[in-house]
């Protein structure tokens, strides 16, 4: 029975988002950002930019990183996928995703284990710990 008085079954399986993220990022490995540029350089890792496009315009690109905003994500990386993107090559490939801050890119390469693509990762503290390290970012 939903709806239920609290107590019940629904109650108790409600997580809040810290939680949430605490929970999935125990899922896989996260990455700091020279480790990200270093495997990227390297062709090892897929740099995957999901901010949105106002972020982008204001703080910049992160070279050769692949754009691809977050509602589009599973359908754009899923290696089966009739929309996916040329470097979606098979389920083997090392994504790390990055968002602004390090919180919704979490939650992205969750969603990307969810499609066999176990080897996503997100980067810590995201685009702005990127730019903080004095990486490349292009206007």
């Amino acid at each position: 029975m939903s709806g239920g008085p609290a107590g019940s079954d629904a109650d108790e399986v409600r997580v809040g988002i810290d939680e949430l993220l605490e929970r999935v990022r125990q899922g896989y490995e996260r990455v700091e950002p020279r480790e990200a540029y270093a495997a990227a350089r390297a062709g090892e890792a897929l740099l995957v930019d999901i901010r949105y496009a106002a972020l982008r315009e204001r703080d910049g690109l992160i070279p050769d990183a692949v754009v691809v905003e977050r509602n589009e994500l599973e359908w754009r990386l899923d290696p089966q996928g009739s929309h996916r993107i040329p470097e979606a090559t098979g389920h083997d490939l090392r994504v790390v995703v990055i968002c602004n801050e390090g919180y919704a890119s979490s939650l992205a390469a969750a969603s990307l284990h969810q499609l066999g693509l176990l080897r996503a990762t997100d980067l810590v503290g995201g685009f702005q710990a990127w730019r903080a390290a004095g990486l490349p970012v292009a206007s």
